[in-house]
Formats: C-alpha cells, sequence, structure tokens
C-alpha cells in the first residue's frame, strides 16, 4: 500500500507528480474525482484522508459546539490520531 509519487501518478492517471507533491504540501486539494480515486488506491475512507481539514471545517461548521467536538474527536481516536 506504500505508493510512491510515481506510482500514483501512473494509477491516477496524472501527467506529472508536480500535481500530488501540492497535495501533499496542502497547496491545494485533489478534485473529487482524484480524491475517491486516493480513497481507492489507499483503501480508505476520503475524510480520513484529510482528518486534519476535516476538523477545522467541522469547528468552522459548528463553532458554537468547537470545545465539545475537541474533546469527542480526542476521545474517539486511536491515541496514535489523537489531536
Amino acid at each position: 500500500m506504500g505508493y510512491s509519487q510515481s506510482g500514483v501518478m501512473r494509477k491516477l492517471k496524472l501527467k506529472s507528480t508536480a500535481m500530488i507533491s501540492r497535495w501533499e504540501k496542502g497547496e491545494i486539494m485533489p478534485s473529487s474525482d482524484n480524491l475517491l480515486k486516493l480513497s481507492l488506491l489507499y483503501k480508505t475512507l476520503v475524510n480520513e484522508l484529510y482528518f486534519e481539514r476535516g476538523k477545522e471545517l467541522l469547528i468552522e461548521l459548528f463553532p458554537d459546539e468547537a470545545e465539545r467536538l475537541k474533546e469527542n474527536l480526542k476521545r474517539d481516536l486511536p491515541t496514535d490520531r489523537a489531536p
């Protein structure tokens, strides 16, 4: 399951690894199709690929519940994923 950028580039039929590098750096997000392909390639859920961004958006959507959400996220995660 450990793909190189070149391997992902070939699987997703991209022209270069530059796009993947920009995804990894958080400079841009993959298209919805590429995000789905990545989740299938890595055998995970889309929200797991962007867990940190998902937390940010959750708090942005529900600012009045931010503290409770943060506590729930800490409690519900394995220790290696806790924020």
